[in-house]
Protein backbone atom coordinates (compact mmCIF):
# COMPACT_ATOMS: atom_id res chain seq x y z
CA UNK A 1 0.00 0.00 0.00
CA UNK A 2 2.67 2.23 0.99
CA UNK A 3 4.64 1.88 -2.36
CA UNK A 4 1.68 2.17 -4.10
CA UNK A 5 0.41 5.38 -2.97
CA UNK A 6 4.43 6.73 -3.09
CA UNK A 7 4.32 5.58 -6.61
CA UNK A 8 1.26 7.71 -7.46
CA UNK A 9 2.61 11.07 -6.17
CA UNK A 10 6.10 10.21 -7.30
CA UNK A 11 7.93 10.07 -3.92
CA UNK A 12 9.92 7.47 -1.91
CA UNK A 13 7.93 5.09 0.78
CA UNK A 14 9.81 7.25 2.89
CA UNK A 15 8.71 10.90 2.62
CA UNK A 16 5.43 8.98 4.53
CA UNK A 17 8.06 8.38 7.35
CA UNK A 18 9.82 11.27 7.35
CA UNK A 19 9.73 14.56 10.51
CA UNK A 20 6.87 17.11 9.27
CA UNK A 21 6.56 20.33 10.49
CA UNK A 22 3.48 22.41 11.17
CA UNK A 23 2.96 25.73 11.21
CA UNK A 24 0.86 27.74 12.86
CA UNK A 25 1.25 30.81 10.06
CA UNK A 26 -0.50 30.89 6.89
CA UNK A 27 0.94 30.52 3.36
CA UNK A 28 0.14 33.90 1.67
CA UNK A 29 -1.43 33.27 -1.52
CA UNK A 30 -2.74 36.00 -4.24
CA UNK A 31 -6.23 35.49 -5.25
CA UNK A 32 -6.81 33.04 -3.19
CA UNK A 33 -10.58 33.51 -2.68
CA UNK A 34 -10.85 32.18 -6.74
CA UNK A 35 -8.58 29.45 -6.53
CA UNK A 36 -9.87 26.12 -6.64
CA UNK A 37 -9.07 23.67 -4.04
CA UNK A 38 -6.87 20.92 -6.22
CA UNK A 39 -5.01 24.16 -7.16
CA UNK A 40 -4.21 25.36 -3.71
CA UNK A 41 -3.25 22.24 -2.13
CA UNK A 42 -0.74 21.31 -4.75
CA UNK A 43 0.64 24.40 -4.83
CA UNK A 44 0.93 24.42 -0.91
CA UNK A 45 2.60 20.84 -1.11
CA UNK A 46 5.21 22.18 -3.64
CA UNK A 47 6.03 25.13 -1.09
CA UNK A 48 6.22 22.28 1.90
CA UNK A 49 8.70 20.48 -0.95
CA UNK A 50 10.62 23.54 -0.87
CA UNK A 51 11.04 24.03 2.70
CA UNK A 52 12.42 20.58 3.31
CA UNK A 53 14.40 20.99 0.05
CA UNK A 54 16.19 23.82 1.31
CA UNK A 55 16.67 22.47 4.48
CA UNK A 56 18.54 19.46 2.98
CA UNK A 57 21.14 21.68 0.93
CA UNK A 58 21.45 23.84 4.26
CA UNK A 59 23.23 21.10 5.50
CA UNK A 60 25.86 21.25 3.04
CA UNK A 61 26.06 24.79 1.80
CA UNK A 62 25.93 28.15 3.80
CA UNK A 63 22.95 29.92 2.23
CA UNK A 64 22.53 33.88 2.58
CA UNK A 65 21.77 35.34 5.97
CA UNK A 66 18.25 36.00 6.70
CA UNK A 67 18.67 39.63 6.14
CA UNK A 68 14.90 41.06 6.69
CA UNK A 69 14.80 43.90 9.89
CA UNK A 70 11.85 44.30 11.74
CA UNK A 71 10.13 47.13 10.28
CA UNK A 72 7.03 47.00 12.35
CA UNK A 73 9.24 46.97 15.67
CA UNK A 74 6.04 45.44 17.68
CA UNK A 75 3.21 47.65 15.85
CA UNK A 76 0.09 45.96 14.78
CA UNK A 77 -0.12 45.49 10.75
CA UNK A 78 -3.31 46.38 11.21
CA UNK A 79 -2.86 49.64 11.92
CA UNK A 80 -0.64 50.45 8.90
CA UNK A 81 -1.05 53.46 7.28
CA UNK A 82 -0.40 54.07 3.19
CA UNK A 83 1.67 56.80 4.31
CA UNK A 84 3.58 54.08 6.59
CA UNK A 85 4.16 51.41 4.00
CA UNK A 86 5.66 54.33 1.34
CA UNK A 87 8.10 54.88 4.56
CA UNK A 88 8.36 51.32 5.00
CA UNK A 89 9.79 51.13 1.34
CA UNK A 90 12.33 54.09 1.56
CA UNK A 91 13.81 52.66 4.82
CA UNK A 92 13.86 49.53 2.88
CA UNK A 93 15.93 50.56 0.23
CA UNK A 94 18.56 52.36 2.07
CA UNK A 95 18.70 49.32 4.28
CA UNK A 96 19.71 46.96 1.57
CA UNK A 97 21.54 49.79 -0.24
CA UNK A 98 19.56 50.39 -3.55
CA UNK A 99 19.41 54.34 -3.76
CA UNK A 100 15.70 55.54 -5.00
CA UNK A 101 16.03 54.85 -9.00
CA UNK A 102 15.13 51.34 -10.86
CA UNK A 103 15.52 48.60 -8.96
CA UNK A 104 17.37 45.60 -10.38
CA UNK A 105 16.18 42.08 -10.36
CA UNK A 106 14.05 41.60 -7.34
CA UNK A 107 14.66 37.97 -7.51
CA UNK A 108 18.51 38.44 -7.15
CA UNK A 109 17.72 40.65 -4.17
CA UNK A 110 15.61 38.27 -2.55
CA UNK A 111 18.11 35.33 -2.65
CA UNK A 112 21.55 37.89 -1.67
CA UNK A 113 19.09 38.79 1.45
CA UNK A 114 18.67 34.43 2.45
CA UNK A 115 14.66 34.31 0.84
CA UNK A 116 14.69 30.81 -0.67
CA UNK A 117 12.79 31.90 -4.07
CA UNK A 118 11.88 29.07 -6.86
CA UNK A 119 9.46 29.37 -9.92
CA UNK A 120 7.46 26.92 -11.02
CA UNK A 121 4.30 26.44 -13.43
CA UNK A 122 1.22 26.66 -11.45
CA UNK A 123 -0.75 25.65 -14.08
CA UNK A 124 -3.72 28.08 -13.37
CA UNK A 125 -4.22 32.21 -13.91
CA UNK A 126 -5.74 32.25 -10.57
CA UNK A 127 -2.15 32.25 -8.39
CA UNK A 128 1.11 34.42 -9.21
CA UNK A 129 3.01 33.40 -6.27
CA UNK A 130 3.08 32.26 -2.86
CA UNK A 131 4.90 33.28 0.21
CA UNK A 132 5.95 31.38 3.73
CA UNK A 133 8.65 31.23 6.69
CA UNK A 134 9.25 27.75 7.25
CA UNK A 135 9.10 26.13 10.39
CA UNK A 136 11.93 24.02 9.67
CA UNK A 137 14.58 26.49 9.55
CA UNK A 138 12.54 29.91 10.29
CA UNK A 139 13.66 31.15 6.63
CA UNK A 140 11.04 33.00 4.14
CA UNK A 141 10.66 31.16 1.04
CA UNK A 142 8.68 32.21 -2.25
CA UNK A 143 6.98 30.49 -5.44
CA UNK A 144 6.38 32.66 -8.21
CA UNK A 145 4.41 31.05 -11.18
CA UNK A 146 6.06 31.22 -14.47
CA UNK A 147 2.97 31.65 -16.41
CA UNK A 148 2.08 34.60 -18.00
CA UNK A 149 5.59 35.40 -17.13
CA UNK A 150 7.53 38.61 -18.39
CA UNK A 151 10.09 40.45 -16.66
CA UNK A 152 8.11 43.27 -15.56
CA UNK A 153 5.26 41.21 -14.30
CA UNK A 154 7.62 38.99 -12.39
CA UNK A 155 9.41 41.85 -10.82
CA UNK A 156 5.98 43.18 -9.25
CA UNK A 157 4.99 39.51 -8.36
CA UNK A 158 8.27 39.10 -6.64
CA UNK A 159 8.55 42.25 -4.95
CA UNK A 160 4.75 41.38 -3.96
CA UNK A 161 5.32 38.48 -2.13
CA UNK A 162 8.72 39.79 -0.93
CA UNK A 163 6.06 42.46 0.71
CA UNK A 164 4.28 39.55 2.06
CA UNK A 165 7.58 38.25 4.10
CA UNK A 166 8.12 41.54 5.36
CA UNK A 167 4.76 42.35 6.61
CA UNK A 168 2.94 39.50 7.49
CA UNK A 169 5.35 37.12 9.46
CA UNK A 170 3.62 36.56 12.67
CA UNK A 171 -0.10 36.98 10.74
CA UNK A 172 -2.12 33.95 12.33
CA UNK A 173 -3.71 31.69 10.50
CA UNK A 174 -6.83 32.32 11.71
CA UNK A 175 -6.78 36.03 10.81
CA UNK A 176 -5.30 35.69 7.50
CA UNK A 177 -8.64 34.60 5.68
CA UNK A 178 -10.56 37.28 7.68
CA UNK A 179 -8.13 40.33 7.00
CA UNK A 180 -7.18 38.95 3.44
CA UNK A 181 -8.24 41.93 1.73
CA UNK A 182 -6.07 43.67 3.74
CA UNK A 183 -2.92 41.76 3.50
CA UNK A 184 -3.33 41.77 -0.25
CA UNK A 185 -3.75 45.73 -0.72
CA UNK A 186 -0.34 46.05 1.99
CA UNK A 187 1.34 44.04 0.01
CA UNK A 188 0.50 45.73 -3.36
CA UNK A 189 1.49 48.77 -1.67
CA UNK A 190 4.43 48.12 -0.48
CA UNK A 191 5.80 46.36 -3.26
CA UNK A 192 5.01 48.96 -5.55
CA UNK A 193 6.38 51.58 -2.91
CA UNK A 194 9.33 49.47 -3.41
CA UNK A 195 9.38 49.36 -7.49
CA UNK A 196 8.50 52.92 -7.63
CA UNK A 197 9.94 55.52 -4.70
CA UNK A 198 7.50 58.08 -3.99
CA UNK A 199 10.71 60.45 -3.75
CA UNK A 200 11.92 59.39 -7.42
CA UNK A 201 9.61 58.08 -9.75
CA UNK A 202 6.65 60.70 -9.88
CA UNK A 203 9.13 63.51 -10.96
CA UNK A 204 9.77 61.46 -13.93
CA UNK A 205 6.29 61.80 -14.91
CA UNK A 206 5.59 65.00 -16.80
CA UNK A 207 2.31 64.13 -18.06
CA UNK A 208 0.31 61.08 -17.99
CA UNK A 209 -0.46 59.12 -20.92
CA UNK A 210 0.26 55.27 -22.27
CA UNK A 211 3.08 56.63 -24.82
CA UNK A 212 4.76 58.28 -21.48
CA UNK A 213 4.14 55.33 -19.48
CA UNK A 214 5.93 53.00 -22.26
CA UNK A 215 8.88 55.29 -22.31
CA UNK A 216 9.21 55.05 -18.29
CA UNK A 217 8.50 51.10 -18.54
CA UNK A 218 11.63 50.82 -19.95
CA UNK A 219 13.96 52.49 -17.45
CA UNK A 220 11.56 51.40 -14.46
CA UNK A 221 11.02 47.91 -15.77
CA UNK A 222 7.53 48.05 -14.03
CA UNK A 223 4.02 47.48 -16.64
CA UNK A 224 2.28 50.13 -17.73
CA UNK A 225 -0.69 48.61 -15.92
CA UNK A 226 0.81 48.89 -12.42
CA UNK A 227 1.90 52.52 -13.57
CA UNK A 228 -1.54 53.44 -13.36
CA UNK A 229 -2.52 52.13 -10.22
CA UNK A 230 0.70 53.94 -8.69
CA UNK A 231 0.17 56.92 -9.64
CA UNK A 232 -3.66 56.94 -8.55
CA UNK A 233 -1.91 55.71 -5.12
CA UNK A 234 0.09 58.96 -5.03
CA UNK A 235 -2.86 61.27 -5.78
CA UNK A 236 -1.35 62.35 -8.89
CA UNK A 237 -3.81 61.63 -11.13
CA UNK A 238 -7.43 61.64 -10.48
CA UNK A 239 -9.68 58.37 -10.84
CA UNK A 240 -11.26 59.69 -14.38
CA UNK A 241 -7.69 59.84 -15.48
CA UNK A 242 -7.06 56.17 -14.43
CA UNK A 243 -10.08 54.72 -15.54
CA UNK A 244 -9.92 56.60 -19.14
CA UNK A 245 -5.90 54.99 -19.05
CA UNK A 246 -7.42 51.62 -18.41
CA UNK A 247 -9.89 51.46 -21.07
CA UNK A 248 -7.35 52.76 -23.54
CA UNK A 249 -5.02 50.49 -22.08
CA UNK A 250 -7.40 47.49 -22.63
CA UNK A 251 -8.72 48.76 -26.63
CA UNK A 252 -5.29 48.58 -27.53
CA UNK A 253 -5.28 44.64 -26.08
CA UNK A 254 -2.42 45.09 -23.69
CA UNK A 255 -3.73 42.86 -21.13
CA UNK A 256 -2.82 40.09 -23.00
CA UNK A 257 0.30 41.61 -23.26
CA UNK A 258 2.40 44.83 -23.21
CA UNK A 259 4.57 46.53 -25.41
CA UNK A 260 8.60 45.66 -24.06
CA UNK A 261 7.22 42.37 -21.88
CA UNK A 262 9.70 40.35 -23.81
CA UNK A 263 12.26 43.22 -23.87
CA UNK A 264 14.24 41.79 -20.76
CA UNK A 265 15.46 38.35 -20.40
CA UNK A 266 14.45 36.50 -17.41
CA UNK A 267 16.84 35.13 -15.33
CA UNK A 268 16.14 31.56 -12.69
CA UNK A 269 16.57 31.98 -9.19
CA UNK A 270 20.36 30.06 -8.79
CA UNK A 271 20.78 30.11 -4.81
CA UNK A 272 19.21 26.28 -4.54
CA UNK A 273 20.65 25.42 -8.11
CA UNK A 274 24.62 26.49 -7.77
CA UNK A 275 24.43 24.65 -4.12
CA UNK A 276 23.26 20.96 -5.33
CA UNK A 277 26.16 21.80 -8.48
CA UNK A 278 28.68 22.99 -5.20
CA UNK A 279 27.72 19.87 -3.77
CA UNK A 280 28.50 17.23 -6.57
CA UNK A 281 31.22 18.83 -8.22
CA UNK A 282 33.09 18.47 -5.28
CA UNK A 283 32.17 15.71 -4.04
CA UNK A 284 30.26 15.82 -1.03
CA UNK A 285 27.57 13.62 -2.35
CA UNK A 286 26.69 12.29 -5.41
CA UNK A 287 23.60 12.67 -7.13
CA UNK A 288 22.08 8.93 -7.01
CA UNK A 289 23.39 9.23 -3.06
CA UNK A 290 21.62 12.76 -2.78
CA UNK A 291 18.38 11.24 -4.16
CA UNK A 292 19.04 7.75 -2.50
CA UNK A 293 19.42 9.26 1.22
CA UNK A 294 18.48 12.66 1.40
CA UNK A 295 15.64 14.00 -0.88
CA UNK A 296 12.26 12.02 -0.37
CA UNK A 297 10.78 13.75 -3.72
CA UNK A 298 11.19 12.46 -6.99
CA UNK A 299 14.11 13.52 -9.38
CA UNK A 300 11.81 15.38 -11.26
CA UNK A 301 9.97 17.48 -8.46
CA UNK A 302 13.68 17.95 -7.01
CA UNK A 303 14.63 19.49 -10.52
CA UNK A 304 12.07 21.36 -10.96
CA UNK A 305 11.82 23.24 -7.80
CA UNK A 306 15.68 24.13 -7.15
CA UNK A 307 15.85 25.52 -10.85
CA UNK A 308 18.14 22.60 -12.52
CA UNK A 309 17.75 21.16 -15.78
CA UNK A 310 15.48 18.36 -16.65
CA UNK A 311 17.11 15.13 -16.72
CA UNK A 312 19.84 16.67 -14.07
CA UNK A 313 20.43 13.92 -11.74
CA UNK A 314 20.99 11.37 -14.82
CA UNK A 315 23.30 12.77 -16.54
CA UNK A 316 27.02 11.69 -15.03
CA UNK A 317 30.19 14.15 -15.04
CA UNK A 318 31.66 15.53 -18.40
CA UNK A 319 34.57 13.52 -19.51
CA UNK A 320 38.15 15.57 -18.83
CA UNK A 321 38.99 16.12 -22.23
CA UNK A 322 43.32 15.79 -22.71
CA UNK A 323 45.30 17.13 -25.54
CA UNK A 324 46.98 14.37 -27.97
CA UNK A 325 49.99 13.10 -26.70
CA UNK A 326 51.50 14.02 -30.12
CA UNK A 327 50.72 17.74 -28.94
CA UNK A 328 51.96 17.42 -25.69
CA UNK A 329 55.42 16.15 -26.94
CA UNK A 330 55.82 19.40 -29.55
CA UNK A 331 55.75 16.92 -32.13
CA UNK A 332 52.96 18.21 -34.17
CA UNK A 333 53.14 21.56 -33.25
CA UNK A 334 54.62 24.83 -34.67
CA UNK A 335 57.74 26.24 -33.41
CA UNK A 336 56.52 29.55 -33.28
CA UNK A 337 55.44 32.11 -30.42
CA UNK A 338 51.94 31.15 -29.19
CA UNK A 339 49.02 33.77 -29.96
CA UNK A 340 46.73 34.47 -27.22
CA UNK A 341 43.38 34.10 -28.56
CA UNK A 342 40.43 36.14 -26.77
CA UNK A 343 37.04 34.81 -25.95
CA UNK A 344 34.14 37.03 -27.41
CA UNK A 345 32.72 39.54 -25.22
CA UNK A 346 29.50 37.84 -24.43
CA UNK A 347 27.87 40.69 -22.68
CA UNK A 348 24.57 42.43 -23.77
CA UNK A 349 24.86 45.66 -25.41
Amino acid sequence: MLVRMAGELRVRPEYFLRDTYESDRPTFLRSLSSTLVRDLAYQKAQMQWLHEASYIISHYVDLPEVDIPDVLAGADYTQLRDEDLEQIALDLRRHWNLGEGPSGDIVALMERIGVVVATIPMNTTKLDGLCSWSPIDGRPHVLLATDKMSFPRRQMDAAHELAHAILHRSVPAEEFEANLRMIERQAFRLGSAFLMPSTSYPHEVRRCSLAVLANLKERWRVSIKAQIKRLYDLDIIPEDLSLQLYKLYSAKGWSKGEPLDQHWPIQQPRALRDSLNLIVDNGVRSKADLLATEFTISATDVELLCGLSPGWFERDAAEVVTLKRTALDGQAAPQSEGQVIAFPDRHRR
